[in-house]
């Protein structure tokens, strides 16, 4: 998570939450967390990340940029899966 989205107002009503009961919170849509689901779960944990200067064309940043935050994790992400796909 990101300092900028720290510093962001939540928009949740946490007084009404906190004020939930037990037996009012939905959880119907949590699956049971059985023995199949701890032998079956892997951990992945992605390399550290590292700074570093990229050039790119200004048309492209542009693009990037204006769908919003977090948008150098998504120019990793599409790179990731362009490794990933040549590295077979």
């Amino acid at each position: 998570m990101s300092a900028k989205s720290l510093k962001r107002k939540s928009q949740t009503n946490w007084e009404k939450v906190d004020n939930l009961s037990d037996k009012e919170i939905d959880t119907s849509d949590i699956g049971q967390l059985d023995e199949k689901f701890f032998k079956d779960t892997e951990i992945s944990l992605r390399p550290p990340k590292k700074s570093l200067t990229l050039r790119l064309d200004a048309d492209v940043l542009e693009w990037f940029r204006k769908k919003g935050e977090g948008y150098q994790t998504r120019i990793n992400a599409i790179l990731r899966t362009y490794m990933k796909a040549h590295s077979k």
